[in-house]
């Protein structure tokens, strides 16, 4: 921002974190206001030598005067302060050196932030998000004639492992040559190339700025640049549960909802850390502070599994705690989705976990509240299932239309943090009516120390139809029939149980027991894995086939009948396989304990 930009405006209002602007003229004439406008307040009560510059967003434009949400404490904000516009929409600045990242909801460097001003952060400081110093050795992928349109590669650095494309911007429209391109050590600030298109010339940088709110794939959509493609893979998560009962396709959506304490926390760390994706995007959009705290400290320690490094270097965190402005908390998820299409558009597989999308909503019912709109459900505003779907809708798959038909997959789950574990509030009802996978959480579960928590029974995933192409051609053209199966012994098992928590075990049959007794095997060998095992937490494809295709003849055996009622001998039989089981679960895949446990497994069945 031009620290010399003359004041076009003036505070009127302020309310909170919320304040009303009004033009002033120039002259004759009055600065026209926009809609989603970024501008700055400069309070005129310092405490120090320091000008401050708040920075807002504008929301509601009303003729002169316009309405906008501070992402800064307000306190000393006064009518008549001045007001000074950008021209600009709240941006990403998009470059290479986002990776390992700390960032809060507006994109500022926290560590660089800490660095200059110490642990509690002043108000009214604005970083570049990138560093403005290194250098980045850039290599030309285009020369000098060519001609290019948005989003071309014009070249790359190397970040980290990742080869970081340098592409033509965003907001190009048509046809423009390459006047000229260097190779060499450049910041992301230096001119590497020229572009023209007959009236107009364009410096190209490494980086680039792209409005928040405006999806990136649109812009190559627009101009014919890419295509949107239906998701046919699935995310491998390494996770039973997730990749065989309820998975989630690369570029798809998920959710999931939880009450306080059922190990939201651990679940979505698991799937950041094992999933099949290149780049992980974390967006703490108003948890407690101490949850963004132990995030940030655990995944630059946390080894990655695909890599060997660390998680860090190919995660950015987005975190704004529920004690920092809610304005900013409602900008850091958008902040966080154009990271995520950036990336994506690269031809990465990009996953994005927001935490918690209720927090956010709330942010969003603030603000709505103090413009005085029309309330919805439980005082949310009434556009909720609105935001909620063009949220999770700039999620998919975009290939591009270049000579590798480049594919990039942009994956969101939302954990979602309904009071009291009410899955009925609007938040939860509004995200299940929008996503294609729901995990929901069980807080009697969690009581049980049944991890992860999901409930079986609530959950579902209608991509297991979607996806079973895949599945039949690359695991078993039963699969979904196999797993639809076992579903529904889960569902019986779950009736019987409750019908003998009233008449107990006496008043159901030899039968029924059994059926209960194998949904209780299935329970705790397969839907549970324990997340701080070496081996039982990340479970690769390969072995989930063959653990599932054991537990099936385990499930067809039925034990030999000693007596009419021998519902004691039955629990034993199934209690000594679930035991051999789980011990098969913590035993190295094809080790000589694995194939001896097997052996013991194979003898009791035939015993």
């Amino acid at each position: 921002m031009n620290m010399n930009e003359p004041a076009s405006a003036r505070v009127v209002a302020v309310q909170d974190d919320l304040i009303t602007i009004e033009s002033v003229a120039d002259g004759e004439h009055y600065r026209p206001l926009m809609k989603n406008e970024v501008i700055y307040i400069l309070p005129t009560r310092l405490d120090g030598d320091r000008q401050e510059w708040l920075k807002a967003e504008v929301l509601r434009v009303k003729g002169r005067r316009a309405d906008a949400q501070v992402y800064e404490s307000t306190g000393g904000v006064g009518v008549g302060d001045p007001v000074v516009q950008s021209a600009d929409m709240l941006s990403a600045e998009l470059g290479p050196g986002l990776l390992g990242m700390v960032y809060d909801g507006l994109q500022n460097p926290l560590e660089l932030l800490a660095v200059q001003h110490g642990t509690f952060l002043p108000r009214g400081v604005d970083l570049p998000a990138l560093d403005q110093e290194k250098l980045w050795p850039f290599k030309p992928y285009v020369k000098e004639g060519d001609t290019v349109r948005t989003g071309d590669v014009l070249g790359s650095v190397a970040e980290g492992r990742f080869r970081h494309s340098i592409m033509a911007p965003f907001d190009l429209v048509g046809e423009w040559t390459v006047d000229w391109i260097m190779e060499g050590s450049f910041s992301v600030a230096d001119s590497v190339a020229q572009l023209s298109n007959g009236t107009q010339q364009r410096q190209i940088h490494m980086s680039q700025r792209w409005p928040i709110r405006q999806p990136i794939s649109r812009a190559l959509l627009a101009q014919g640049q890419a295509q949107r493609q239906y998701p046919s893979v699935p995310l491998s998560t390494t996770m039973r549960l997730i990749d065989t009962f309820f998975p989630i396709a690369k570029g798809g959506t998920g959710c999931i909802p939880g009450p306080f304490g059922a190990g939201k926390t651990v679940l979505q760390g698991l799937i950041a850390r094992y999933s099949d994706v290149d780049i992980v995007i974390v967006v703490a959009c108003g948890e407690r502070a101490g949850e963004v705290v132990e995030t940030i400290q655990e995944f630059p320690n946390m080894p990655d599994p695909k890599t060997g490094g660390t998680l860090m270097d190919r995660t950015i965190i987005l975190c704004n705690t529920s004690s920092m402005p809610v304005a900013a908390r409602e900008a850091s998820i958008y902040m966080g989705i154009t990271l995520a299409e950036y990336y994506q558009s690269m031809g990465y597989d990009v996953l994005l976990i927001a935490d918690s999308t209720s927090r956010w909503a709330q942010a969003m019912r603030e603000t709505s509240g103090r413009l005085e709109e029309i309330p919805g459900e439980e005082a949310f505003p009434a556009y909720l299932d609105s935001s909620i779907k063009n949220v999770y809708e700039r999620a998919g798959v975009i290939q591009r239309y270049d000579e590798q038909s480049t594919t990039g997959t942009f994956t969101m789950i939302g954990t979602v943090s309904p009071a009291g574990g009410n899955f009925e509030e609007p938040v939860t009802q509004s995200t299940l009516g929008t996503v294609k996978t729901f995990l929901g959480l069980s807080a009697e579960r969690a009581y049980k120390r049944f991890y992860p928590a999901v409930d079986p029974l609530l959950s579902w995933s209608r991509y297991l139809q979607q996806l079973k192409p895949w599945f039949d051609e690359n695991l078993d053209p039963r699969w979904t029939e196999r797993v639809a199966r076992l579903q529904s012994l889960l569902e019986k098992g779950e009736e019987i149980n409750r019908m003998m928590q009233v008449t107990g075990e006496e008043g159901v049959t030899r039968e029924d027991f059994i059926i209960s007794q194998k949904a209780q095997l299935l329970d705790m060998v397969y839907l549970q894995q324990d997340a701080f095992d070496d081996v039982d937490v990340s479970v690769p494809m390969e072995r989930q086939q063959a653990l599932l295709s054991l537990m099936e003849a385990v499930i067809e055996h039925q034990p030999p009948a000693r007596s009419e009622d021998d519902k004691a001998e039955v629990r034993d039989f199934y209690t000594r396989l679930t035991g051999l089981l789980k011990n098969l679960n913590y035993s190295m895949w094809n080790s000589s304990d694995y194939d001896a446990l097997l052996q013991d497994i194979h003898a009791t069945l035939n015993g």
